[in-house]
């Protein structure tokens, strides 16, 4: 019964999170619909911040897709979407600016930043193990109250929380960065600083909705483990 609850979590979670997105894709459409006073691209935005804080060394590229947007610390390059990139609306400068949040945390060395990058590789492979912990529960008629079973999951689990647990500081001080750069310099004023704001607090929603699904994940697991040994 433990394996099929948790799924049941992870399936409430899941409903949880498609919700967010939902509510974050339709903010996104609608502040992509109010332009900025300052007229200024996503590309343009993100070139001002950069260097604003003198950092020279990131590269600025259009990706492909929709809410698509990332900083790569490898490369130093932040990718925005097409919307974005050339969008001179509220999102677009919300968006463009939380990126180069991540940019400016990369050249000042901000701790969570580097200690997320540097475990990425771990938390790859434990995600890709989790799979082959699920098939041993299904091969097991859907038991997880095997006690090694257990104690690998809540490694691999331990592993992947941490990780997400981890982004959400991050994300949250990419976000302040991005709106008090925005406010200081000008680029949205009024309503158009409060739509930035709240775009951005929904975005933050999806890594939260993420981080607790894992917490959840992770406790159910220890609970049961705790349970085996009594």
């Amino acid at each position: 019964m433990g394996f099929y609850a948790l799924i049941g979590i992870s399936m409430v979670f899941g409903l949880i999170g498609s919700v967010v997105s939902g509510r974050l894709k339709s903010k996104f459409a609608q502040y992509a619909q109010i332009p900025t006073s300052s007229g200024l691209s996503g590309k343009e935005i993100a070139e001002r911040m950069l260097r604003h804080y003198n950092v020279l060394d990131v590269e600025i590229v259009q990706g492909k897709g929709r809410l698509t947007d990332h900083y790569n610390p490898k490369t130093k390059t932040i990718a925005l979407s097409p919307e974005v990139y050339g969008g001179r609306s509220v999102a677009a400068a919300a968006v463009a600016a939380h990126e180069c949040g991540h940019a400016v945390q990369h050249a000042e060395s901000y701790a969570m930043l580097t200690f997320r990058s540097a475990i990425v590789p771990v938390v790859q492979l434990s995600a890709n193990l989790q799979q082959y912990v699920f098939m041993a529960a299904i091969f097991m008629a859907g038991s997880m109250n095997n006690g090694m079973l257990l104690m690998g999951a809540i490694a691999l689990f331990g592993i992947t929380t941490l990780f997400s647990v981890i982004t959400l500081p991050v994300e949250f001080d990419a976000s302040s960065r991005a709106l008090a750069w925005l406010d200081s310099a000008n680029i949205t004023r009024g309503t158009e600083y409060d739509g930035a704001k709240d775009a951005l607090k929904w975005a933050a929603m999806t890594y939260v909705v993420a981080a607790l699904a894992a917490v959840a994940q992770l406790l159910y697991l220890v609970m049961m483990f705790m349970g085996s040994r009594d």
